[in-house]
């Protein structure tokens, strides 16, 4: 398929990291990781979980800028997580004023439940297609990932 100039592979990939990244696309995505899981657990707990198991323990505000709410929404949403048992507030040990946010060991079980979840409908995606257009894939979007415009909203 040839592309105009108007429309290049580039545009191509930002259309599709548009779906991708969509707020109705996450939500459904975070609803079927999660469901039944818990009461606690739904698309609106689950990027603090998430957020969490990427940055290690940190105070609300940290986890609010690298998941992308407010401080108020992510302890609202971290007082629920708690009653489940699932995260634990504690003192940050180098400044005494701050809450540092932190999981328990059933909050990483359900992180390690839900990206099994994640890795096996992946697998199932890529189920009919050659294994070695997968291979390609998994290893042209990791390099994407590293080397492309996002490279340094990730450590």
């Amino acid at each position: 398929m040839k592309h105009s100039p108007s429309h290049s592979t580039g545009h191509d990939i930002a259309d599709a990291l548009g779906l991708l990244l969509r707020r109705s696309t996450r939500a459904r995505l975070h609803t079927h990781l999660t469901e039944g899981l818990g009461e606690a657990i739904d698309d609106l707990t689950y990027p603090v979980l998430s957020g969490l198991a990427r940055t290690g323990a940190c105070s609300a505000a940290d986890l609010g800028r690298e998941i992308g709410l407010d401080r108020t929404t992510v302890t609202r949403r971290a007082d629920r997580l708690e009653q489940a048992g699932l995260l634990r507030r504690r003192p940050d040990p180098a400044d005494g004023r701050v809450t540092l946010l932190d999981l328990t060991d059933d909050g990483r079980a359900v992180i390690e439940a839900t990206r099994q979840r994640l890795a096996a409908g992946i697998e199932d995606a890529l189920a009919g297609w050659p294994q070695d257009d997968a291979r390609t894939f998994a290893r042209l979007l990791r390099r994407f990932v590293d080397e492309g415009p996002f490279a340094g909203d990730h450590d």
